[in-house]
């Protein structure tokens, strides 16, 4: 029955930035619950509360620690709590957490990747992996911004 769809329900379903939102959010909450189940993420029980010394890595791959997957379930939360707000908040999310993960992307590449500096922790893989999140989230917010002949 349509008098019982709210207008933000059909807001949701209809705003692209809405939907890149909280398509991303739950990439990263799924990601992050990922980071926490053993055999998913390789050297488990290496896996250290934050910095360098961590050897667990999702997927075999990407170096991660109790905090770098807590970072990704917080994002997460985020990207899926500015889906529901607006689409305006949803495309803020993606512009800035783009340039977060661009950020993270640059001072992966500056620091030793053995000393303390390296508290999230970061290995090559991840650097690369933040290259791509935080260029495809800009990405996202430019395709999905007012004036595109589409929705906001």
């Amino acid at each position: 029955m349509a008098g019982n769809r709210s207008p933000m329900s059909s807001d949701v379903t209809r705003s692209p930035a809405r939907i890149a939102a909280g398509a991303v959010g739950a990439v990263f909450l799924l990601v992050g619950i990922l980071g926490f189940v053993p055999g998913i993420t390789t050297g488990y029980d290496t896996m250290a509360f934050a910095g360098h010394h961590s050897e667990a890595k999702l997927l075999g791959l990407f170096q991660v620690s109790v905090l770098h997957n807590i970072v990704h379930l917080l994002f997460g939360v985020a990207g899926i709590a500015a889906a529901v707000a607006n689409a305006a908040t949803a495309r803020l999310y993606l512009l800035v957490g783009g340039v977060v993960y661009l950020v993270l992307w640059l001072y992966g590449l500056v620091i030793d990747h053995d000393t303390a500096a390296n508290f999230v922790p970061l290995n090559t893989a991840d650097n690369w992996l933040h290259l791509l999140l935080g260029l495809g989230m800009i990405a996202l917010w430019f395709i999905v911004r007012p004036g595109r002949g589409g929705r906001p």
